[in-house]
């Protein structure tokens, strides 16, 4: 029951077949990825009821080289992982240069489902030269 947030939930009762007969821990990672995703597209300040929640502007931070920037969103992505998503614990998150791609900017985001006998998990999470950010398996 607690694999998945109540909108999610409400919204799976009339859904049938493939999604329906996952596991309750495929069904909570799924979930997960769903909601790290819109909270890491979601800039701080555009939330009323809670002025923390979402990613501050990295673009604004003058005269910090790449590497500041790069250990700054680390922190900030882990800190903010780890209070708005409870159904991961253990959370370690990682900056992973790519050298093809200096447009984009990769972490690994590591830890365990908290709910599932404490699953191992581990995410990609890229943003991009626009600021999005895709976070998957």
């Amino acid at each position: 029951m607690f694999e998945e947030r109540l909108l999610e939930r409400i919204a799976n009762l009339e859904v049938a077949g493939e999604e329906a007969e996952s596991t309750p821990a495929a069904r909570a990672l799924a979930s997960v990825i769903r909601h790290l995703q819109k909270m890491l597209n979601t800039r701080r300040g555009s939330v009323s009821t809670a002025v923390d929640y979402g990613m501050p502007d990295f673009t604004n931070f003058p005269g910090e080289s790449m590497t500041d920037t790069c250990r700054r969103m680390t922190a900030v992505i882990k800190e903010f992982v780890e209070k708005y998503e409870p159904r991961l614990a253990n959370v370690r998150i990682s900056f992973e240069p790519e050298e093809n791609n200096a447009l984009s900017l990769r972490f690994r985001l590591e830890g365990v489902l908290a709910r599932e006998d404490g699953i191992p998990v581990t995410l990609e999470t890229v943003v991009d030269s626009s600021g999005k950010v895709v976070v998957r398996k």
